[in-house]
């Protein structure tokens, strides 16, 4: 047997055995319950088992698990903090790191992708690579014409690894749900499923990357950088120089660059569809480098990896969903569920209370009600708490609600946002920073 698919088929073995591993601890915490223990202590103790074993098999591998892990890292806001607390570092790891492979390796794929005399254009190429993620590895190097480059090779076999991953993974959904009760990650493995080719495709890749740097390179705040040469499996871009990544802000960050980093990043998710008529659908803060500005102050937000992006009609993201927003901020309750139903996230004939659907959207309307929204993970696990609580009128409604599937990656993308947001404990604009850049969201939207 080659050494990928030995590899594939340990890695799906292990992810296999997630769901067995809570089949099991599920039996045994009934059998506890029989014998008298609360049942919210043995639920605890379940789901602190299962955090465990799902974190660490997920830190130990790449490609669909990685993508996956990624995904909860961003989310690990929501956690309860005594599951998070002791898991949060082997989930934010996920967020930068992948085992390397052999540079003889690279050198091949370089050949195959670049052509023989691809030696003449890259002059020079770093032995080991500076940055890794889940479907390939980055190495810096030199052009032709003097400009440092960042030289991203795809993993040989990521694409059978990564669906196998994401096949395995779709099992796993029973087993990361009882971490927070109530959010369904069915869907979202589903929409990983869905767009993997799209992560592969690095010609797909290129094309995004040049629309975004044509599109922001007048920016004084956010730097993409441009597309050099692309292979089927080979992206050589622009360097970008940067000290460290947003995890290193939410690790170790002053609330200066807590502030300053939070709301570039957010002004870059919201204006990023209206300049280029895509939204970049991986938020995760490894794909967020920070720029060192003058005498040592926050500088500007570089941003990377496009891999993921959602190409919306009509340039930009819907007008409605802006609207829709704005008359949940000004708690218009019965217009909101008049427009929630033309959009198709309540399907006819469902019967649901206006004013508890607009307690339920609470999350994503809160921050727009005030001039500047503190985020932080407090305030993310009471939200995810209360709408996820079977004795809550909010987990009814959500229950009935309905996510079209045009709203599918944005929602998921938006979701992710707010948690990175949250990991940040960062304070923004965020009602103004709609008003600028998303359609629809204005004073006067009618």
């Amino acid at each position: 047997m080659s050494e990928l698919p030995r590899k594939a088929v340990a890695r799906t073995a292990r992810l296999a055995a997630l769901p067995i591993g809570y089949a099991g601890r599920s039996a045994i915490g009934l059998g506890k319950r029989i014998g008298g223990r609360p049942a919210e202590a043995v639920m605890t103790e379940i789901q602190q088992r299962t955090a465990e074993q799902l974190f660490r098999t997920l830190g130990e591998l790449k490609g669909g698990a990685m993508k996956f892990g990624q995904m909860l890292s961003v989310l690990e806001s929501a956690f309860p903090e005594e599951l998070a607390g002791p898991y949060r570092d082997q989930l934010t790891r996920l967020q930068d790191a992948a085992p390397p492979m052999p540079t003889a390796t690279v050198r091949e794929i370089l050949a195959r992708d670049l052509g023989s005399d691809w030696k003449e254009r890259l002059v020079w190429l770093d032995g080991g690579p500076t940055a890794a993620a889940s479907i390939g590895q980055v190495h810096r190097g030199r052009w032709v014409d003097g400009r440092d480059v960042a030289v991203k090779v795809q993993y040989p076999g990521a694409g059978e690894a990564l669906r196998s991953d994401l096949r395995a993974i779709s099992r796993v959904a029973r087993t990361a749900a009882p971490l927070v009760p109530g959010l369904d990650l069915k869907p979202l493995i589903e929409e990983l499923q869905a767009r993997a080719d799209d992560e592969l495709d690095y010609q797909l890749e290129a094309e995004a990357q040049r629309t975004f740097a044509a599109a922001f390179r007048d920016d004084p705040e956010i730097v993409v950088p441009d597309v050099v040469d692309v292979g089927s499996t080979t992206l050589v871009t622009e360097w970008l120089e940067s000290p460290a990544s947003l995890a290193a802000v939410i690790a170790d960050g002053s609330q200066a660059e807590r502030d300053h980093y939070g709301e570039l990043f957010v002004r870059f998710l919201f204006s990023g569809p209206t300049r280029t008529g895509m939204l970049h659908a991986d938020p995760h803060p490894g794909n967020y480098r920070i720029l060192p500005g003058p005498g040592g102050e926050p500088g500007g937000l570089g941003v990377l990896d496009f891999g993921a992006v959602a190409r919306l009609p009509g340039r930009g993201l819907p007008a409605a969903m802006g609207r829709l927003l704005r008359i949940a901020a000004d708690e218009d309750e019965e217009r909101l569920l008049d427009g929630l139903r033309q959009e198709g996230f309540v399907k006819e004939r469902i019967s649901v209370d206006a004013g508890q659907v607009l307690d339920y959207l609470a999350p994503f309307v809160e921050p727009t009600r005030v001039d500047r929204f503190r985020f932080s993970r407090a305030w993310m696990r009471r939200q995810f708490a209360r709408i996820n609580d079977p004795r809550s009128p909010a987990y009814t409604v959500g229950m009935k609600l309905n996510l079209p599937p045009s709203y599918l990656l944005i929602h998921r993308t938006w979701l992710a946002g707010v948690g990175v947001l949250c990991q940040l404990e960062c304070e923004a604009p965020f009602r103004q920073i709609l008003t600028d850049a998303l359609p629809g969201f204005t004073d006067d939207a009618g």
